[in-house]
Parts: structure tokens; C-alpha cells; sequence
């Protein structure tokens, strides 16, 4: 809990987070990445960082009067790569974005039909490096109640909530193991219920602690 805590209010609101985001002065310094390479410091292929392809997510806090709530979705089964996987809204940078914020908002209302005007863009996390090719631009926004969601069938099977109280306790941040491809990678998992968090979701989420709620 931040120490600037006002007494008796729980940290796990939207307007705490606004609160906690402005404590720390702005978005992250453009070179300070995370990523899977950080559990995985043997994966020499995250060293190029010049090759990685630019995306963006939106880590969607909905400020709910019983606790704020983060909008995740399971992927599409049909889907070539990370199918049936957990994941926040999101995709790649296109040319014709304007920067990673509007990148985020197209994909979300691309995927879940998130009207823009629901949403209010807080700021960035630091940049997520993934094992698949991809740097990771988190962009953190507040979605105000109201909104009506429908999945993208070619993209997205399920749409849910997870409070943010639960997503921000360590006790919750679980640290695994698999073997994919022959190589035993380490990750984060999150498990909620029958929802399985884990993989670069779950590491966007654990940046998300460390930087705000640590």
C-alpha cells in the first residue's frame, strides 16, 4: 500500500490509481523495458531489440463502485498463434497510428467494441519484450461503467473482468515453468478461478504491480 494512503480507503480504485500514476511523474523513461528475457536470460533472441516489432495493449481499469476491475479476453481457438490464451486487448502498431495510445484504443474497439469515449488514457507502462518478436507498449486508461462489450469472433472467444485487488497481490503472482519447443522457459502465472493469466499477460501485470503497488 502507498504510503500516501489516505486512512480507511482502499488502494484498489480507479482514483487511486490516477492518484498513484501522478505520484510518479509521468510515463516510464523510453529506454526502461521489461520483458521475458528478465526471467530467461538465456534467450539471445531478445537481444535484438532492433528487429522487434512494435505493439501496444490496453490494461482497460474499469472504475467499478465495488472495486476496480481489469478487462482481460481469451483468445479466438481459431487463431494461428496464442490461441485460447488470456490476454489484454491489443495488437500491432499500424502505420497510420498516431502513437502506441491510439494503437490501443483502435485495437480494443476492433476486438471488443471499447467506444473510445468510455475511456480516459492515464499513461504508459514500461515496455514489455516478448520470446515471440514483439515490444509491448502497455498503455494504462481508466473506463468509466456504462460501456456495452461484444467480442470479435475472429479474434476473441470470452470477455471477462478480474479486480484489480486480486490482480495487484503478490501472493497471487505465482512463478512457473514449461517446457516449449525443447527449452524450459520461466514465466509468471496468475490463475483466477477458471481463467488461466499467465505468459506475457501475467508479466504486464507483475510490471504493473512492481511499478505501482509494491
Amino acid at each position: 500500500m502507498s504510503r500516501t494512503q489516505p486512512r480507511g480507503e482502499t488502494p484498489f480504485t480507479a482514483a487511486d490509481l490516477r492518484r498513484r500514476l501522478a505520484e510518479r511523474h509521468g510515463d516510464p523513461a523510453p529506454d526502461q523495458e521489461f520483458g521475458d528475457h528478465l526471467l530467461n536470460p538465456d534467450i539471445v533472441q531478445l537481444m535484438e531489440r532492433e528487429n522487434a516489432r512494435e505493439a501496444a495493449v490496453l490494461v482497460a481499469v474499469v472504475d467499478r463502485d465495488e472495486g476496480a476491475s481489469v478487462i482481460l479476453t481469451r483468445r479466438s481457438d481459431r487463431l494461428r498463434k496464442h490461441s485460447g490464451q488470456i490476454a489484454f486487448p491489443g495488437g500491432s502498431v499500424d502505420p497510420s497510428d498516431a502513437s502506441a495510445e491510439a494503437a490501443a484504443l483502435r485495437e480494443a474497439h476492433e476486438e471488443i467494441a471499447l467506444e473510445p469515449r468510455h475511456v480516459e488514457v492515464l499513461g504508459r507502462l514500461p515496455r514489455y519484450l516478448t520470446t515471440t518478436g514483439f515490444r509491448i507498449t502497455p498503455v494504462v486508461a481508466i473506463v468509466r461503467p456504462g460501456f456495452e462489450l461484444t467480442p470479435n469472433p475472429d479474434e476473441v472467444a470470452d470477455i471477462f473482468e478480474t479486480p484489480l485487488s486480486f490482480l495487484m497481490d503478490a501472493a497471487n503472482h505465482v512463478r512457473a515453468a514449461k517446457t516449449l519447443g525443447g527449452v524450459e522457459r520461466h514465466f509468471y502465472e496468475m490463475p483466477y478461478g477458471e481463467r488461466y493469466i499467465w505468459g506475457v499477460t501475467a508479466g504486464i501485470l507483475r510490471t504493473f504491480y512492481e511499478r505501482y503497488y509494491a
